[in-house]
């Protein structure tokens, strides 16, 4: 029986967020998140929602967004984990690419190799580009991978062999023998099955990730899937699709991203409600900031980082940065106001939460200045402490000799200069001019500093979705099932046919539609989509190319690197990696309408520093559909709070975002 009840989680640095959709309608709730234990924030918010009956009786369908896999990377918390690779290329990991992330640092700071030297097993299995057996893989070298597996006594393995992408055999007579001869129940992680493109480095760094990460992961979703049987259970993965739990449970190096990519699927749904499809996406939390470009789709790259290890998994192209409701103001040793990376995170969480926090955080000079409204935060279920707020800012004031209110400015000042730099990544730096875009605006904290963003950068249009302040968890529930598969096929243009391409192609679509039936999904109702990655013969690197057919294709990639690069080369071109992404079928969700209504009345007028004239107060819940408001204003709601500054004007539409534009005389 399909669930009646939908419930999109979010797990957050500072909040663990809550959207439930009902036949009724829709509820949004947040919790602190508890980060010790993800899964007791997740228990707290469905019994505050009063679902707990519901799962019982299987009515209830849970997508989760988890940062598990996120902390356990960056916090260098992974299992211990043995490497099994070729003779010769046990230093594969360490030696790396030879890439500095500070060119010109002439002494930087050591890194230690992912991978321990004692926990290195190489054996033979090697086989050339063409697939031809280069030396075998004998009984003896089994014999010793088991031996060594006993000695070392891992709770994980990964197994990375040359060539695997062209003939996965020998890795998987590994992965059988392990399976077989090793009396411990043991997370095998495989290159051939993880990523089976070339660049052994990237695939075996992909793989050890998997297989490091992958029993944390492994417990933590199996645990919370039997925690709500007999309700199903699915997990965000990083390119914003979902994957079903059982499927999940082994992947977690495609989670990496899971939660900041449900917000990218809810802006890219609210954009295409106002037929809009180029958006600059701001997703600010209480850890960290996200900003991404969506221009029709979601964009992928396949050359992401988590800490100081590529990702060559396909996830969502986005930029992140340390600065948050919660990031910490500091005076550094020069006497400069610093804010963030370091943030208060849930415990203790800003001063103003009341919960022993004394460090300045952006969310109390918000408070500070009287933007965040103490008895209207998370629908008055959290009162805001005011003094608490103004003792840690004064702290910061003090070492700066100026007023607590200015300093609370300054904070405010410098969060916002941190921001725009990322969005000018996202945009300016790859080409793209920010007035061409819609920013979209979300997290709890974002809607405080939008306005101020999106004039730095010139943008005149801006939309705060509805459930701004849970747009993660909200994108959980209309992100369909995808999945992503690639394989390396390296040959000349030129030396292929139609029908070869084409067949390679089936070979991925036939994996993933077995994967995505086994979620329940009706084979007929999978979309998919094809692409290339191409390069001129001689180049390092590719364009990834959408495939039609053979002509339009090299003739759309001579265009892609024209576009790149400024020019195009009478040369050969190479096919590296065949693309193939399929997509179920997303959730048919209808927004609940608003009504018209009368004219927006303010609840309230403040004076607010910072502002010439009183500022009026709104409720957000309380607006009709049509409502206009002019700029100063601050619109209140459950979840978030929204300052719109002069010179905007916002109008909500027939569901409830709010449509902001600022005339061009500003």
């Amino acid at each position: 029986m399909p669930a009646k009840l939908h419930l999109g989680v979010d797990t957050g640095g500072t909040f663990t967020d809550f959207v439930l959709l009902s036949p009724t309608g829709i509820q949004v709730h947040k919790v602190l998140s508890t980060p010790d234990a993800p899964a007791r924030a997740i228990r707290q918010g469905i019994s505050d929602m009063n679902l707990t009956d519901a799962i019982k009786k299987g009515e209830l369908s849970i997508i989760h967004g988890t940062t598990v896999a996120t902390n356990a990377a960056l916090e260098g918390k992974g299992v211990r984990t043995a490497y099994i690779t070729n003779r010769g290329l046990g230093d594969q990991l360490t030696i790396g690419r030879q890439t500095r992330s500070k060119l010109y640092d002439l002494q930087p700071e050591a890194v230690l190799p992912p991978v321990a030297r004692d926990l290195i097993i190489e054996t033979g299995g090697r086989l050339s580009s063409a697939g031809d057996v280069v030396e075998p893989l004998s009984s003896e070298d089994l014999r010793h991978i088991v031996i060594q597996l006993q000695k070392l006594k891992p709770e994980s393995v990964a197994i990375n062999l040359l060539f695997s992408f062209v003939d996965d055999g020998f890795e998987k007579a590994i992965e059988e023998t392990i399976a077989r001869d090793i009396d411990q129940d043991l997370f095998i992680s495989r290159s051939s099955h993880v990523l089976p493109e070339f660049r052994e480095y990237e695939r075996g760094i992909a793989t050890w990730l998997n297989g490091w990460l992958g029993p944390i992961i492994n417990r933590y979703i199996l645990q919370l899937r039997d925690a709500l049987q007999p309700s199903p259970l699915a997990i965000m993965q990083s390119s914003g699709g979902t994957i079903g739990a059982d499927q999940a449970s082994t992947r977690s190096v495609n989670l990496l991203l899971s939660g900041p990519a449900g917000g990218l699927a809810g802006a890219k749904y609210m954009g295409e409600l106002n037929q809009n499809t180029k958006l600059i996406t701001f997703d600010m939390g209480g850890t960290s900031t996200d900003v991404a470009l969506i221009d029709e789709q979601i964009r992928l790259t396949s050359e992401g980082h988590i800490g100081p290890y590529p990702i060559a998994i396909p996830m969502a192209d986005m930029h992140t940065i340390g600065a948050g409701g919660g990031s910490i103001a500091r005076i550094d040793a020069g006497g400069l106001l610093q804010v963030g990376p370091e943030s208060a995170g849930a415990n203790p969480g800003p001063a103003c939460y009341g919960q022993g926090g004394t460090l300045a955080t952006v969310t109390d000079a918000n408070t500070v200045l009287g933007r965040l409204r103490p008895d209207a935060f998370l629908g008055g279920r959290m009162y805001l402490d005011v003094d608490a707020a103004r003792r840690a800012v004064a702290n910061v004031a003090e070492q700066m000799e100026m007023s607590i209110e200015d300093a609370a400015e300054g904070i405010i000042d410098l969060a916002n200069e941190n921001m725009i730099q990322a969005l000018r990544v996202i945009s300016i730096q790859r080409g793209h001019d920010p007035k061409d875009f819609q920013l979209v605006c979300f997290g709890g904290a974002g809607g405080l500093h939008f306005c101020a963003l999106a004039q730095a950068l010139e943008i005149n249009q801006a939309l705060v979705p509805v459930y701004a302040g849970v747009l993660s968890a909200f994108g959980m529930l209309v992100a369909a099932p995808t999945r992503h598969f690639s394989r390396t096929h390296r040959r000349l243009l030129a030396d292929l046919d139609e029908h070869t391409i084409r067949d390679l192609l089936q070979q991925l679509q036939a994996a993933g539609v077995q994967e995505l039936s086994e979620e329940g999904i009706d084979a007929d109702s999978i979309a998919s989509r094809a692409s290339l990655d191409l390069r001129y013969e001689g180049q390092s690197y590719s364009l990834n190319v959408p495939w039609h057919h053979l002509g339009s294709t090299e003739e759309e990639f001579h265009r892609q690197h024209q576009r790149s690069y400024g020019h195009r080369l009478n040369r050969a071109v190479e096919l590296l990696n065949l693309r193939l992404s399929l997509t179920a079928p997303q959730a048919d969700i209808v927004l609940p309408k608003l009504e018209p209504g009368p004219v927006a009345r303010p609840v309230q007028h403040v004076d607010l520093y910072g502002f010439s004239s009183p500022v009026d107060i709104y409720v957000r819940e309380m607006l009709a559909g049509g409502t206009t408001l002019a700029g100063p204003a601050l619109i209140t709601e459950t979840v978030a709070t929204t300052l719109i500054l002069p010179g905007w004007t916002a109008r909500a539409d027939a569901v409830g975002n709010l449509l902001l534009d600022r005339s061009s005389s500003t």
